[in-house]
């Protein structure tokens, strides 16, 4: 794993816990609408075994939600974790471009902008950076166990 893929986590992370979160609130959407019925063919009674077709929507919430609590918890851990390895660096350019980039997700038009540089120098520096923090920081050793 490089440097730059283990910075990329905390994007996968909240990605993945906004599909989640979105999930969810599909679910108790569909909890709130009426479903359309079929009237042309004859009714026929049945009996409803088993539970109502909405408590298994209900479980999967449930479910999503308990999911939900543990990845943010995983989230906060490894943003904090990876913001006190970003601020071991001696280099305040790269400490800053670091958080931007990998902490706040910005772009680099947009740190460019933030930091009063050309593009191309934020790229320069974030190879910089990379390198950096792959040399003085032990996110290696750490990234071995998650793998």
């Amino acid at each position: 794993m490089t440097a730059k893929e283990y910075l990329q986590r905390l994007k996968l992370l909240n990605i993945v816990l906004d599909q989640k979160i979105n999930e969810v609130s599909n679910l108790r959407h569909s909890l709130t609408t009426v479903g359309g019925s079929d009237f042309s063919q004859e009714r026929v009674k049945t009996s409803h075994a088993g539970s109502a077709p909405y408590t298994n929507i209900i479980e999967r919430i449930v479910d999503l939600e308990k999911e939900i609590n543990e990845e943010v918890d995983t989230l906060v851990d490894e943003r904090r974790k990876i913001i006190a390895e970003i601020q071991t660096l001696s280099n305040p350019i790269h400490v800053d471009l670091l958080f931007k980039r990998y902490v706040e997700f910005k772009s680099f038009d947009m740190i460019a902008n933030e930091m009063n540089y050309s593009r191309r120098q934020i790229y320069r520096f974030h190879e910089q950076a990379l390198q950096a923090f792959q040399d003085g920081t032990k996110w290696h050793k750490m990234a071995q166990n998650v793998t």
